[in-house]
C-alpha cells in the first residue's frame, strides 16, 4: 500500500479545500420573470421579460427585460433597472450591465445612485462593488439634503464618504457657489477640500486659493496658495488666510495687504487679526498703515496697527501704537502712538511727537494734523511747542510757545500762530547776507514764512529783544531753551519709515550744529 507523504497529503489538502470554495461560490439567482426564452443570437444566454427579479450575493436586480449567460455571473438588464445593495445603496439606470464574477456594473441613461442622503446623477456609471467606488467622466452630480456638486470627472468613495470632482467643477447651496478644477467633498462633514484656482462666494466675500479647505456648514476656510478674500469695499492678500463667515473672524498670514476702497487705506503686516462684521483689523510684526490719493501717499509703520468703525458712518478709526513713524513727500514724523480718522484726515499725535516739513522740525507734547480738501491745512502744537528751521551754514531759526497753530498751503508752512509764552530766535537778513541774530518775547505771536524762513513777524503785544550782531554772538545765544535737532530721527523714504534709531545719551547743541 502506498503512503502519502506529508506534502502531497498537504497540496490534496489545499485541492479539495479550493473544490469546495468553488462549489460554495453564489450564483445568480432567477427570482421572478414573467417569460424565460432562449437567446437565438447569443449562444449560451437567455432572455428574462417582465418584472424580473433578480438576486445574487447581497443584490436584489430589478428590470424590465435582461438577458442572464450560462456558466457566469453576468446580467445585461434593460427598462427601470433597480439595484439594491445591503439595503442601504440603490442603483438606478436605464441599462446596466453587471459582471458579478468581478462585482462591478456599468450603469447607462439617467444613472442615479443613492446611499442614504446623498445621490449621485450622470449619464454612465461604472460601479466597483468590492471598492464601493462609482465613477463618472462624462459630467456628473452629487445631491445632500443641502449641497449640490458637479463635475466632469468624479469618484464617489461610498465607504470613505467622500467625493472626488475633476474638471470643470461647480457646487452651491442656498451659503454659496463654488468654482474649481479639483476638490474633494465629505459627505458626513460637508467640508470640501480644494486644489488647483479655486473661487467659493457666500453671502459676504468673495474667496479664492490654490489649495485649502471649506466648510460648507459654518463658512468657515482655510485658504492658502495665493489666498484672497474680497467683496465690494475692500479685500485681504496674504500668504494663508482663516476665516470664519458665521461670526466674521478672521487670521491672515505672511505680505498681509489688506485695503479699503471706500477710504482708500491699505493695512499690511506679517500677521493680521480682522473681523469682517465688525470691519476691525489688527495688524503685526512689520505692520504698515497705507492712505493714498491722487496726488500722494502717506505710508506709516508702528509695532501695532488698529482699525475699527468710527461714531461717523463710512469712516475708520487707526490706530498706532508703539514706534510710530510715517513718511509724506510733503511731511514726515515719529511719535509713540497715533490716531488717524480716514474720513476727516484728522492725525493726532501722542507722546513725544516730531514732524518735519521741508526744513521745520515741529515739536510739542501733542501735535493735530488736519488736512482739508479746500483750504490750507493745519498744524496744531499743545504745549512745550517748539519750530527748528534750519538755514544756511548750520543755523537755526527757532519759535517756542505754549500753543501753536500753523498753516500749510502747497506743501509748505506758510504761517504760525502762537498762543502764550512765545519766543522766538531768527536771523535778520539783509539784501545781501546776514546781519544778526533777533531774539524777541511775545505772549502771543503771528510769523509769516517765504521760501522756508521767517519773513515777518507781528507781535500782538510789545516784545521784549535784541538784534545781537553775528560776531558778537556767544554759542549759547544760538538756541532757545529746550532745543533738539533730531533730524537723525527723520524718516527719508516710504521704506525708511522701518528703521529704528539706537539709544544713546543726550546730544548737546554743539553735537547737533556740528552733525549739519
Amino acid at each position: 500500500m502506498r503512503k502519502f507523504t506529508p506534502t502531497i497529503f498537504f497540496l490534496l489538502l489545499l485541492f479539495v479545500s479550493a473544490k469546495g470554495f468553488a462549489q460554495e461560490k453564489k450564483r445568480v439567482e432567477i427570482l421572478q420573470a414573467g417569460d424565460l426564452v432562449q437567446s437565438e443570437n447569443l449562444a449560451n444566454a437567455q432572455r428574462l421579460i417582465n418584472d424580473v427579479i433578480i438576486r445574487h450575493e447581497d443584490i436584489l436586480m430589478y428590470c424590465d427585460s435582461a438577458y442572464t449567460y450560462e456558466g457566469t455571473n453576468r446580467v445585461d438588464a434593460f427598462g427601470n433597472v433597480h439595484i439594491n445593495q445591503g439595503d442601504t445603496l440603490h442603483l438606478y439606470a436605464r441599462k446596466v450591465f453587471y459582471d458579478g464574477d468581478r462585482s462591478f456594473a456599468q450603469a447607462i441613461n439617467d444613472v442615479k445612485l443613492v446611499n442614504t442622503d446623498v445621490t449621485l446623477y450622470t449619464d454612465t456609471l461604472d460601479y466597483d462593488m468590492n471598492l464601493n467606488v462609482g465613477y463618472y467622466d462624462c459630467f456628473g452630480k452629487i445631491v445632500d439634503s443641502t449641497n449640490t456638486l458637479t463635475s466632469k470627472i468624479g469618484k464617489y468613495y461610498l465607504d470613505n464618504n467622500e467625493a472626488h470632482f475633476t474638471d470643470s467643477v461647480v457646487g452651491y447651496s442656498d451659503k454659496y457657489t463654488i468654482d474649481s478644477e479639483d476638490l474633494r467633498y465629505n459627505t458626513k462633514t460637508e467640508v470640501i477640500n480644494f486644489k488647483g484656482p479655486t473661487t467659493i462666494r457666500d453671502s459676504v466675500n468673495t474667496l479664492y486659493a490654490e489649495d485649502g479647505w471649506y466648510n460648507t456648514q459654518s463658512g468657515e476656510a482655510d485658504l492658502n496658495l495665493h489666498p484672497m478674500v474680497y467683496n465690494d469695499t475692500q479685500s485681504i492678500k496674504a500668504k494663508q488666510i482663516s476665516y470664519n463667515k458665521e461670526d466674521g473672524d478672521g487670521y491672515a498670514e505672511g505680505n498681509v495687504h489688506i485695503e479699503d476702497y471706500e477710504n482708500r487705506t491699505i493695512i499690511q503686516g506679517n500677521k493680521v487679526v480682522y473681523n469682517d462684521e465688525k470691519e476691525t483689523a489688527i495688524a503685526t510684526d512689520s505692520a504698515v498703515f497705507i492712505s493714498y490719493n491722487e496726488t500722494d501717499s502717506l505710508f506709516l509703520h508702528a509695532d501695532t496697527l488698529k482699525s475699527i468703525p468710527d461714531t461717523i458712518d463710512g469712516e475708520n478709526l487707526v490706530m498706532a501704537y508703539y514706534g510710530v513713524r510715517f513718511f509724506r513727500n510733503d511731511v514726515q514724523g515719529v511719535c509713540d502712538s497715533l490716531m488717524y480718522f480716514t474720513k476727516d484726515s484728522l492725525v493726532q499725535l501722542h507722546r513725544n511727537p516730531v514732524i518735519w516739513s521741508e526744513q521745520h522740525q515741529l515739536s510739542a507734547d501733542y501735535i493735530e494734523m488736519v488736512q482739508h480738501s479746500h483750504a490750507p491745512n493745519e498744524m496744531h502744537l499743545t504745549k512745550n511747542s517748539f519750530i527748528i528751521s534750519k538755514q544756511d551754514s548750520g543755523r537755526f531759526d527757532q519759535i517756542k510757545g505754549k500753543d501753536m497753530l500753523g498753516y500749510i498751503i502747497n506743501g509748505k508752512l506758510n504761517h504760525i500762530d502762537v498762543d502764550g509764552n512765545g519766543q522766538t530766535l531768527y536771523y535778520a537778513r539783509d539784501e545781501e547776507a546776514v546781519i544778526g541774530l533777533n531774539r524777541a518775547e511775545s505772549s502771543n505771536i503771528s510769523i509769516r514764512f517765504k521760501e522756508g524762513k521767517i519773513h515777518t513777524i507781528a507781535f500782538q503785544k510789545q516784545p521784549e529783544g535784541q538784534l545781537k550782531p553775528i560776531l558778537k554772538l556767544e554759542e549759547s545765544e544760538k538756541t532757545l531753551p529746550g532745543f533738539e535737532w533730531k533730524i537723525k530721527l527723520r524718516p527719508l523714504s516710504k521704506n525708511d519709515i522701518f528703521w529704528q534709531p539706537e539709544k544713546k545719551e543726550a546730544t548737546t547743541n554743539e553735537d547737533v550744529v556740528s552733525e549739519q
